[in-house]
């Protein structure tokens, strides 16, 4: 006949089967009373299928969302219209017809040095690029201003910000509110920057357009999709919760 035997716990005691050894509680710890036996629940086959179906949900949720949630555009009135200069053709002609349509008292380009084929180019970077592309599709130079980002190894949106910054200081001018245009998921990262260099004094909408190298509603079936989602969405971690702007 299996015995019975009580067993104190420290926090209440508990009556267990008799082991043969056994004689109480001190059995159940080890290493000169370091450890101590305690059981645990642990999932059954239904609780791993119910885990794994919840994780394959949760998955889908994030694939779906997370492409529209990066790819942000919410646009805020007047102020000055900013378009990154490393954008496609296509951009900076959206860029254009965007500066036409709205009331836009100017609109800069910015861009860190061009890193191929510069020295065959009388363009050394993006943002003088961009502005050259601007006037060709009819804007005048009153209203294009290219702000050339000086050479930086990271944080090179933030750095284009802080140099639209100073070169607005420098001519006095204080828009209330700027817009800045650029492609897919680098949006919310872009607007995150711009509000962080530019500071709370100004608002800083962002308008995103699609990108031409992948389908933005299936991006996951193309690489230069995943390359782009997977990596835009570390940037904005990153940005948003490891980066601190540098002390001036």
């Amino acid at each position: 006949m299996e015995k019975w035997t009580k067993v104190d716990y420290d926090h209440g005691d508990e009556t267990v089967p008799e082991t043969p050894g056994r004689t109480d509680g001190k059995e159940n710890k080890r290493l000169w009373g370091l450890l101590r036996r305690r059981q645990c629940l642990v999932p059954t086959s239904r609780g791993w299928l119910t885990l794994l179906l919840s994780l394959a949900v949760l998955l889908a949720v994030v694939v779906r969302r997370i492409h529209p949630f990066l790819a942000v555009t919410a646009s805020v009135p007047g102020g000055v219209l900013v378009v990154e200069g490393w954008t496609p053709d296509y951009v900076l002609e959206e860029a254009a017809a965007e500066f036409n349509r709205s009331h836009y008292e100017k609109i800069f380009v910015t861009g860190i040095p061009i890193e191929h084929g510069a020295p065959l180019s009388e363009y050394k970077t993006y943002a003088d690029l961009g502005a050259a592309v601007l006037l060709k599709l009819g804007l005048t130079t009153n209203a294009v201003q290219a702000v050339p980002t000086p050479p930086v190894p990271r944080d090179q949106t933030y750095t284009s910000a802080l140099a639209l910054k100073s070169w607005l200081r420098a001519h006095a001018m204080s828009p209330a509110s700027v817009n800045v245009l650029t492609v897919g998921p680098h949006a919310r990262r872009s607007r995150l920057m711009f509000e962080k260099a530019l500071g709370k004094g100004v608002t800083v909408g962002i308008i995103a357009l699609p990108g031409r190298e992948y389908d933005p509603q299936h991006w996951w079936r193309s690489s230069p999709g995943v390359r782009d989602v997977s990596g835009e969405a570390m940037a904005y971690a990153y940005a948003r919760f490891l980066f601190h702007p540098p002390k001036p």
